[in-house]
């Protein structure tokens, strides 16, 4: 799947679609469609749910396996 580290991330932290949805501020119907890979998730939703869950954007597009976030400037 193209975004699993997105769902991973989310379903182990006990969180609903509905609930990451409310913090990105989009629907939850808009994110169930980021989520399966329907609809490509914008680049201001993947910084919300990089600093929400304290990830770097690489890990949640699934280029590296390093969860943490790089240093802010």
């Amino acid at each position: 799947m193209k975004y699993e580290n997105i769902r991973s991330l989310r379903i182990d932290n006990g969180y609903t679609q509905r609930q990451i949805a409310e913090q990105v501020g989009v629907s939850q119907n808009t994110y169930s469609q980021y989520e399966i890979g329907v609809l490509n998730y914008p680049i201001e939703v993947l910084e919300k749910l990089a600093d929400f869950y304290n990830v770097s954007v690489d890990y949640l597009l699934g280029r590296t396996n390093t969860k943490t976030p790089y240093p802010k400037k």
